[in-house]
């Protein structure tokens, strides 16, 4: 079995050696070479052709970001960022997603002996789904941090109809690029929108933060009992379950700390499984890039409650893990490039019976 070849990249002596130790104990993986900083990353890269990097947001000499700009543009590498978990570090992180990292994980806390193992699994898993990814060249455009949002297809005019139904989404790795694809598309009168996206808390405010600049419909972090709107998008926090429930004719959000299902909360198959539950044929269930199988089995309960189901198409997704496992279960009505994702669920709109829609 060839194993999985990994350049650390960061300037803390201790991290470097804390990750070495921890992937090199892994029998599927090693450690091929570690660099204080891009500039000798660069030729450890070149010499190495490493299947995933790690790599620190804020280090000297370089900024980790125009790092991986660079590296994305001429040498596209399945790059695992390693973050600090403060507001600039989310920013950045969410920078760095959007230039063709995979994945990231937080800084290791040098205090953290009794649950070292959770983290030394948490950052083998990563690395393992980074090194399936499928990463692009980063084009000239993409590496801009202009605004995308500035073709949108056109507005649903039945507001009636379109308040009634639901938009419920999932994903996880890949999926913060993929949701701002769709959602930048969304008119400001679609119907209510309620996601879940896996991760950790304290990322989710500035992800939802910077969607809510990017599009058309307003986009927030949930809070237990916001009435869910027309042309609003709320994502599960972080630390949190979100489900979707009723208080006569007004979908709700509700927030639950229940116990992780599919190790992930929030869960996508407890926010598909709500949805099936709460508003049945009215839902509209589309599940995105993604490891695992978290939201498949949830899904299939919409599908099997009359919603019609959308997965993203295996050559778009960064991770073909959820939306295959979804198809393979038998709860997907139509399988869609991520580019036309917008297009197919307001075609649908617009056939549910009013001939105001337009698309």
């Amino acid at each position: 079995m060839n194993k999985i070849k990994v350049v650390v990249v960061d300037d803390s002596a201790l991290i470097r050696s804390l990750l070495k130790e921890i992937i090199n104990s892994q029998k599927d993986m090693e450690v091929v070479g570690a660099a204080p900083d891009p500039l000798v990353a660069r030729e450890m890269i070149r010499n190495l052709n490493p299947d995933v990097i790690t790599l620190d947001v804020e280090m000297p000499k370089m900024d980790g970001l125009d790092f991986l700009e660079k590296l994305m543009r001429l040498r596209p590498t399945p790059v695992l960022m390693i973050s600090t978990l403060t507001e600039r570090g989310s920013d950045v992180t969410l920078r760095a997603l959007e230039l063709g990292a995979v994945d990231f994980i937080s800084k290791p806390k040098m205090d953290i002996q009794n649950s070292m193992k959770d983290y030394a699994d948490e950052i083998t898993g990563k690395i393992r789904i980074t090194a399936k990814a499928r990463v692009k060249q980063l084009s000239p455009i993409a590496s801009s941090s202009s605004k995308t949002a500035d073709v949108v297809l056109p507005s649903l005019q039945n507001k009636v109809t379109s308040t009634e139904k639901i938009l419920v989404f999932g994903a996880s790795t890949g999926g913060t690029e993929a949701l701002k694809d769709v959602l930048i598309h969304m008119p400001p009168d679609s119907p209510g929108i309620v996601i879940a996206q896996h991760m950790p808390e304290g990322f989710t405010k500035s992800f939802a933060a910077r969607l809510d600049g990017l599009c058309k419909i307003r986009v927030k972090e949930a809070e237990h009992g916001d009435r869910i709107l027309p042309g609003h998008a709320y994502l599960a926090p972080g630390h949190s379950h979100l489900l979707l429930t009723r208080s006569g004719a007004n979908y709700i959000c509700e927030l639950s700390q229940a116990e992780p299902v599919n190790r992930h909360r929030p869960s996508v198959d407890v926010l598909f499984r709500s949805a099936a539950n709460n508003a049945g044929k009215n839902a509209i269930g589309i599940i995105l890039t993604g490891m695992g199988k978290d939201g498949a089995a949830g899904m299939l309960e919409m599908h099997e409650a009359g919603a019609h189901t959308f997965a993203q198409d295996e050559a778009s997704c960064v991770v073909f893990g959820m939306p295959k496992e979804a198809i393979a279960q038998g709860g997907v009505d139509d399988i869609v490039p991520l580019k036309d994702m917008a297009k197919a669920i307001l075609n649908h709109l617009s056939s549910l019976g009013s001939k105001s829609f337009r698309v």
